[in-house]
């Protein structure tokens, strides 16, 4: 079994939100991948980005400037 890590979780409002998301950080090289959303967040959408907790302010800001509309930003061990 895999030893869980602390992680953050971007979760959507809408897939194309998630996929336009994705698109940006491969393009910026920016480290972490989509997830099925955790049970323990509500989200309007079943796809998530999950990255390392310390890029956290680098996300928010990258996707308010792309116009990416995140539902929150979580901070869970996966």
């Amino acid at each position: 079994m895999r030893k869980k890590q602390l992680r953050l979780v971007v979760a959507f409002h809408t897939t194309a939100g998630a996929m336009a998301a994705e698109q940006l950080c491969r393009k910026q090289e920016l480290e972490g991948r989509l997830i099925s959303v955790p049970r323990s967040v509500t989200s309007d959408c079943g796809i998530a980005w999950s990255a390392p907790p310390e890029l956290r302010s680098t996300l928010e800001t990258r996707f308010q400037e792309a116009g990416i509309d995140a539902a929150g930003y979580y901070e869970l061990l996966l």
